[in-house]
């Protein structure tokens, strides 16, 4: 492992003011060397608060958000959910994806979801270096793939994280759980004997499009198309075993000891040609069959359907967007309160 980074090599990250980011080395594989990023937005507080203390609910709490396939983190009204609430926001660009790609890497590969454990790790001690960050509260939220990486690290790394918050994760196949067991060896074979060929694309760009149509000025956000195609990255072989392993596990059930709360739309689409109705629906997973193997996450799940939601719910029309935001708000104020509740109570 590399030399972690200085916690003063933190520069002006290219989402603006508010915004920084910091590069994680993560050594080397086949393809050279391997970094991670981490972009940080930290609340801002009065005077007051500096003071004499900020009583807002999570001014004791850190999020962690990890993006999903194809992806990286570009949502600044996400960001400032936290931060209004007190808590110091960070997001994480994984291996090969986003601000952490670099030219000689196959764009969002891996073999083995549980390599991102280094990731995280490098990411959690980041956090923590010269900032007193110890004993704050974690809460990881991740999307699709990303909630898939977060669930299966938070069953593995019990204690760690106070709060799990998962946006339309792929917790299974969207070909159905049968389908999956019957393509695994299959998949497995190719994987191991040349993990890099690639599957056929079938992403039309309809998923894009559908973000376009329902854009909300209010809520604007600019999106680097090279870090996220209008059609997804070539996906391979190796990777695909992977995420078929990690479905596998998820139906095994895992258990997560900390509260979970899944935002998924109320329903899905199929995106084999052009519809309003890819506009309202989730047209990546099959949604009620993430629903229930959510309920394979652990003792205590929260789901939360949202009408009209796309597959990233904070990416909605205006309305259903302004409904993810809503609950998650719901969610995340009760979850805070009765946990500040049950801290206290063990003092």
């Amino acid at each position: 492992m590399s030399t972690p980074p200085d916690p003063h090599d933190w520069i002006p990250d290219v989402l603006g003011d508010g915004f920084e980011q910091l590069t994680l080395p993560l050594g080397s594989d086949d393809e050279g060397e391997v970094v991670a990023t981490l972009v940080r937005a930290l609340p801002v507080r009065t005077l007051g608060q500096r003071l004499f203390g900020d009583r807002r609910p999570l001014a004791d709490a850190d999020v962690l958000y990890v993006h999903g396939w194809s992806d990286y983190f570009f949502q600044k009204r996400l960001a400032r959910f936290w931060t209004a609430r007190g808590a110091r926001f960070f997001a994480l660009d994984l291996r090969k994806y986003g601000r952490s790609l670099r030219p000689h890497q196959t764009p969002g590969y891996i073999a083995d979801l549980g390599e991102y454990d280094a990731d995280i790790a490098a990411a959690l001690a980041a956090m923590q270096a010269g900032s007193g960050a110890v004993g704050r509260r974690l809460v990881v939220l991740g999307h699709s793939t990303g909630g898939l990486i977060l669930s299966l690290w938070a069953a593995r790394n019990p204690g760690v994280a106070s709060a799990v918050i998962l946006n339309s994760p792929w917790l299974e196949f969207q070909l159905s759980r049968f389908t999956r067991e019957t393509i695994t060896p299959l998949v497995g074979l190719r994987a191991k004997r040349r993990p890099l060929d690639r599957a056929p694309q079938v992403d039309l760009g309809f998923y894009t499009r559908a973000q376009e149509e329902v854009a909300d000025p209010a809520d604007p956000v600019d999106v680097n198309l090279d870090w996220r195609p209008a059609q997804t990255m070539p996906v391979h072989a190796g990777w695909l075993h992977a995420i078929l392993a990690g479905h596998a596990a998820i139906a095994a059930g895992i258990s997560i000891t900390a509260p979970v709360c899944v935002l998924l739309s109320a329903r899905s689409a199929v995106p084999t040609a052009w519809s309003d109705a890819l506009t309202r629906a989730d047209s990546v997973l099959v949604v009620d069959d993430i629903a229930r193997a959510a309920l394979k996450l652990g003792s205590s799940v929260t789901i939360e359907r949202i009408d009209g939601a796309l597959h990233d719910v904070f990416l909605s029309r205006h309305e259903a967007r302004e409904d993810a935001y809503a609950r998650l708000g719901y969610w995340v104020d009760g979850w805070s309160a009765a946990d500040t509740a049950r801290r206290r109570a063990r003092r």
